[in-house]
C-alpha cells in the first residue's frame, strides 16, 4: 500500500477505526502541546477528538503509538466536525514513520471503516428491498390455479403415457 498521492488516482485511501483509545499528542508551532485520542487513521491523515479545537490549518507536529511502534509526523489541522473532533492530513510523514503506520494497518487490529462503510450499505440495500418487497396481488391469485392446472396436466400426461405402454 503506497501512501504518497498517485496522479489522475482519485480513490481515497483505505481508513481504520482503531478499536481501542490511542493517545495521541500535538504540539503546536508555538510549543504548547495539546493531547486527544486518535480515532480515526490512515496514510494520509485521520481525525482527532481532542478537548478543544486547534486553529484550521495549523501545522503541527502529531505523535501517536500503535502497537507496531510510535508515530510521527508533520500535520496540517482541517476544518473541525464538531467541537470535539477535528480532521488532519500529513504534510510530511518519514519512511519509517510510513512502514510502522502500514504495519499496523496490516496486522488486522484496526478497523477498516471503508469495508464496514460497504457492508452497512450492503445491509441497507437488502433491508430496503425485503421491506418493499410486495408481490401483486394477481400473483397471489393466480398461482394456485396454476399449480393446480399444471398438477393436472403433468397427470393426463402420466396417465397417457401409462394408458399406451400398457400391452393392449
Amino acid at each position: 500500500m503506497n501512501c504518497s498521492p498517485q496522479p489522475g488516482v482519485t480513490r481515497r485511501a483505505p481508513r481504520f477505526r482503531l478499536t481501542d483509545t490511542t493517545l495521541a499528542v500535538l504540539r503546536l508551532q508555538n510549543g504548547s502541546c495539546v493531547a486527544g485520542d486518535l480515532h480515526v487513521i490512515s496514510c494520509h491523515g485521520g481525525l482527532l477528538l481532542l478537548p478543544q479545537i486547534v486553529g484550521q490549518g495549523s501545522i503541527v507536529q502529531l505523535m501517536f503509538h500503535t502497537h507496531r511502534g510510535t508515530v510521527v509526523g508533520t500535520a496540517e489541522m482541517l476544518t473541525a466536525v464538531n467541537s470535539t473532533q477535528q480532521p488532519f492530513r500529513f504534510i510530511t510523514l518519514a519512511e519509517k514513520e510510513q512502514r510502522t503506520l502500514h504495519a499496523a494497518f496490516q496486522s488486522h487490529r484496526y478497523r477498516n471503516t471503508d469495508v464496514e462503510e460497504r457492508i452497512e450499505e450492503l445491509k441497507a440495500v437488502v433491508a430496503n428491498a425485503v421491506s418493499n418487497w410486495n408481490p401483486s396481488p394477481w400473483y397471489g391469485r393466480f398461482a394456485p390455479k396454476l399449480a393446480i392446472g399444471v398438477l393436472a396436466i403433468v397427470g393426463c400426461l402420466a396417465w397417457a403415457l401409462y394408458a399406451h405402454l400398457l400391452p393392449h
